[in-house]
């Protein structure tokens, strides 16, 4: 049947009709009064959000764009910052900051692994010179289906009295807490199509008061990523640039939708789904890919042994419309990956590993009772 295809991958995430009506109105002038109503009233809904009253400006971007201009805005040539790397993003953020000349040192883990705080502490004390100006951090390793500790690493940078802290919150955001001025987080980046349940196309920058300080005296190349334009404009609920104009009623509507559900219960609906989803595929005999306890609730990464993860999840979109994730660069076909993140209901979570199971069964794969994970799944959902 056409049109039925289920989105369980970690972004883009599904869209809920309302969502999808706001994008169907007429544009409106970005320069018009209309437009800075909408601007002012969803620059509070992103503060709510990200748990501060300090400065969220919106980037038409993606959330690659956001991380960058959070990175360039507060950084100069040849500093020295930490980075953390167990995974395709935090990879991706040691490519992206030594494209900007600066000086990385890095803190790996293995794949499926969590960075460990305490190796961030040990190199934040060792600094006495105080070289190290910032610490950029992946809060939920997408590639692995791994949450890192990003609180505990915050306290021990914000103890470092020098360096800022960067995260890239683009999957943790409106799935579980992160908040901001509790943890003392300086830079947080996130994109539209994970969990604000909106299309790809709009980025998000959160800047603290020290990362203001730190952008006077940046001198890295911007010029469409600078954010001392955005926070001009925001201040009069504008934007630089033409922005998707669309995508900001989406924005509004989705942010409605969350205000609506509260901090609590997004980050508690979250993390039943997690709870479900691991508990299901355990039950069928599917060994996780991240280690135990530091399962990310937008994603649960699958290494099933024995079986072409690549061929189950076509297998899975040919027979039921469920699009899974699959592994990134060395685990795929080694790994699949079931999105949980954003307008997901119990129903979806419930549905998606009914038909992994139905799938391994049809393909003489399964290798748990018939039927355990669904009743896994289904009592871990009654849990929460």
């Amino acid at each position: 049947m056409q049109d039925k295809l289920s989105l369980m991958i970690p972004g883009p995430t599904p869209v809920p009709e309302r969502v999808l009506l706001a994008m169907g109105r007429h544009p409106i002038g970005h320069r018009s009064a209309d437009f800075q109503k909408i601007v002012k009233r969803t620059t509070q809904q992103l503060q709510w959000l990200h748990q501060t009253k300090g400065d969220v400006l919106v980037i038409t971007g993606s959330g690659t764009a956001a991380m960058e201009a959070g990175i360039i805005n507060v950084l100069s040539k040849g500093n020295t910052v930490l980075c953390g790397d167990n995974g395709k993003f935090g990879e991706r953020w040691v490519k992206l900051a030594r494209a900007y000349g600066l000086n990385v040192q890095v803190i790996q883990a293995e794949w499926g692994q969590p960075l460990d705080p305490e190796a961030f502490r040990a190199a934040l004390e060792a600094d006495t010179a105080k070289a190290i100006k910032a610490v950029i951090i992946t809060h939920s390793e997408t590639s692995t289906g791994v949450i890192n500790d990003l609180q505990t690493i915050a306290s021990h940078v914000k103890d470092h009295g020098t360096a800022l802290c960067i995260a890239d919150c683009v999957t943790s955001l409106g799935a579980c807490n992160v908040p901001m001025e509790d943890w003392g987080i300086d830079v947080i980046g996130s994109g539209s199509q994970k969990g604000y349940m909106m299309p790809p196309g709009l980025a998000f920058v959160a800047m603290s008061d020290r990362a203001w300080e730190a952008c006077k005296h940046s001198d890295l190349p911007k010029f469409y990523l600078d954010l001392a334009k955005y926070r001009k404009s925001a201040h009069a609920d504008s934007n630089p640039f033409t922005p998707a104009i669309n995508l900001y009623f989406a924005l509004e509507a989705a942010l409605e939708m969350m205000q609506a559900e509260g901090l609590e219960k997004i980050f508690a609906r979250h993390a039943r789904h997690r709870a479900a989803a691991q508990a299901g595929m355990k039950a069928i005999g599917l060994p996780l890919y991240a280690a135990e306890g530091c399962g990310s609730p937008a994603i649960t990464a699958v290494a099933p042994e024995g079986i072409d993860a690549e061929a189950m999840r076509k297998a899975v979109k040919e027979k039921f419309d469920i699009l899974l994730a699959g592994g990134q660069d060395h685990l795929k076909g080694k790994v699949f990956r079931i999105g949980h993140l954003g307008f997901v209901c119990d129903r979806d979570v419930l549905t998606a590993v009914a038909a992994i199971e139905a799938t391994l069964q049809d393909l003489g794969l399964h290798k748990g009772s018939a039927g355990a994970g669904v009743a896994a799944c289904a009592a871990a959902l009654a849990q929460g």
